[in-house]
C-alpha cells in the first residue's frame, strides 16, 4: 500500500509542478519536492519505496507530456491504474511505519495509519492536474477534436485562392493596371471567455471523490446530471457528426472513471487495513 501511495503522490506532485511551474523554477520544484518526499518515506521506514514511486513518476513525465501527444496513447494511465490495484491488493498496510506507528489520526472514517494517509493523498494529488494529463491523453488517442461549425463551410476559399486575400473587380483598379488582390485589414481575434476547464475538472473529481466517500449519492447524481444541463446548449449545436457530444461524453467519464477509481481504492485499502 505505501508503495502505491509514494507513486501516487510522485505522479500527483511532478504533474502540479511542470504544470504551473517552467524552466529553471520547474527543475527547482521538483527537487525539492522530491527531497521532501524521500524525507517523510525515511521518518515512515519506507525510503527504498519512495526512490521507486520517483523513478515511476519520472517514467511517467517522459510517458505523458503535456505539450505534444502521449506516447503509447492512453495505454499509461492504463498500466497505472492496474498497478496501484495490485500493490494494493499484495501490499497491505505494514505492521511498523517507522516514526509514524499506529493508528495515530483521526478522521470521519475513523482513525487511519500511515501508509492508508499516504495512499489518501496520493490519490489527491493525482485527481488535481493528473486527472487532466490522462483526460487530454484519452481525447488525443481517440483524436478527438472540436469539429467546426457547418456554417463555416460557406466561409471556406475556393480553389486556388489564397487565404486572406480578395478578388478585387477590374473596374476598382486604374485603367491599364493588371487585375490583382489586395489583402484583407486584420480583424480582431474574438474573445476567448472565460477558460476554466483546468479548473473544473479538479474541482469535479474532488467533488466526487467526497461525495462518493461519504456515500452522498443522490447528490452525487444531481452534480453530474447538472453538468450535463449546462453543457446541453453547446452540444445541441452539433454538426452532422456529432464530434461535440462525443469530445464531452469521452472527457466527462474518463474524468468521472479517475474520481470513483480513487474513491474506490481508498474504499477498499481502509477495509483491507481495518
Amino acid at each position: 500500500m505505501i508503495l502505491a501511495g509514494l507513486t501516487l503522490l510522485a505522479i500527483g506532485l511532478a504533474d502540479v509542478l511542470r504544470r504551473f511551474l517552467h524552466r529553471r523554477a520547474l527543475w527547482i520544484g521538483i527537487a525539492v519536492a522530491g527531497v521532501l518526499l524521500l524525507v517523510l518515506a525515511t521518518l515512515g521506514g519506507a525510503y527504498l519505496h519512495a526512490v521507486v514511486g520517483l523513478a515511476l513518476a519520472a517514467l511517467w513525465v517522459w510517458l505523458l507530456p503535456l505539450d505534444g501527444r502521449p506516447r503509447f496513447s492512453f495505454w499509461p494511465a492504463a498500466l497505472l491504474a492496474v498497478l496501484v490495484v495490485a500493490l494494493v491488493a499484495f501490499m497491505p498496510a505494514r505492521a511498523v511505519t517507522g516514526l509514524f506507528a499506529g493508528r495515530w489520526l483521526a478522521t470521519p472514517f475513523g482513525p487511519i495509519g500511515f501508509d492508508l494517509l499516504v495512499l489518501a493523498l496520493g490519490v489527491f494529488a493525482v485527481l488535481l492536474e493528473t486527472g487532466n494529463v490522462i483526460v487530454r491523453a484519452a481525447l488525443l488517442g481517440e483524436q478527438a477534436e472540436i469539429p467546426p461549425d457547418v456554417s463555416a463551410d460557406r466561409d471556406a476559399p475556393t480553389a486556388g485562392a489564397v487565404p486572406g486575400l480578395v478578388p478585387v473587380a477590374p473596374s476598382a483598379l486604374d485603367p491599364g493596371t493588371p487585375t490583382a488582390s489586395e489583402p484583407t485589414p486584420p480583424t480582431p481575434s474574438p474573445d476567448p471567455g472565460f477558460r476554466g476547464g483546468r479548473l473544473i475538472g479538479p474541482l469535479e473529481r474532488v467533488l466526487v471523490l467526497l461525495l462518493t466517500l461519504f456515500a452522498a449519492y443522490p447528490l452525487l447524481a444531481a452534480m453530474l446530471a447538472a453538468k450535463g444541463i449546462v453543457r446541453f446548449p453547446e452540444i445541441s449545436r452539433d454538426g452532422v457528426n456529432g464530434g461535440r457530444a462525443e469530445y464531452f461524453l469521452v472527457g466527462s467519464l474518463v474524468s468521472w472513471v479517475v474520481a470513483l477509481g480513487g474513491a474506490l481504492l481508498l474504499w477498499w485499502a481502509a477495509r483491507a487495513g481495518s
